[in-house]
């Protein structure tokens, strides 16, 4: 059974129009963000998976969902 989301992309749909982020581009890559996170928590440690997310969302800055997913791509090639 998939998990519920909705509650998850309304946060992200809330804090990326406080923080004048794209909110389309935010959705867009949340389940990319989301197998990074759970692939660095099983792999590194839990507390590197945030962390990822963080440096990704760093370096992915005025970035497309194509080079997000990219970056994504690389911090997970690391893994």
């Amino acid at each position: 059974m998939a998990q519920d989301l909705s509650s998850t992309y309304e946060w992200v749909t809330r804090l990326a129009q406080e923080f004048d982020i794209d909110a389309e581009l935010a959705r867009e890559v949340v389940p990319a963000l989301l197998d990074l996170t759970r692939d660095v928590a099983h792999e590194q440690a839990r507390p590197a998976a945030p962390l990822s997310a963080f440096l990704v969302g760093l370096a992915a800055k005025g970035a497309s969902a194509e080079e997000i997913q990219g970056l994504i791509n690389k911090a997970r090639a690391l893994l």
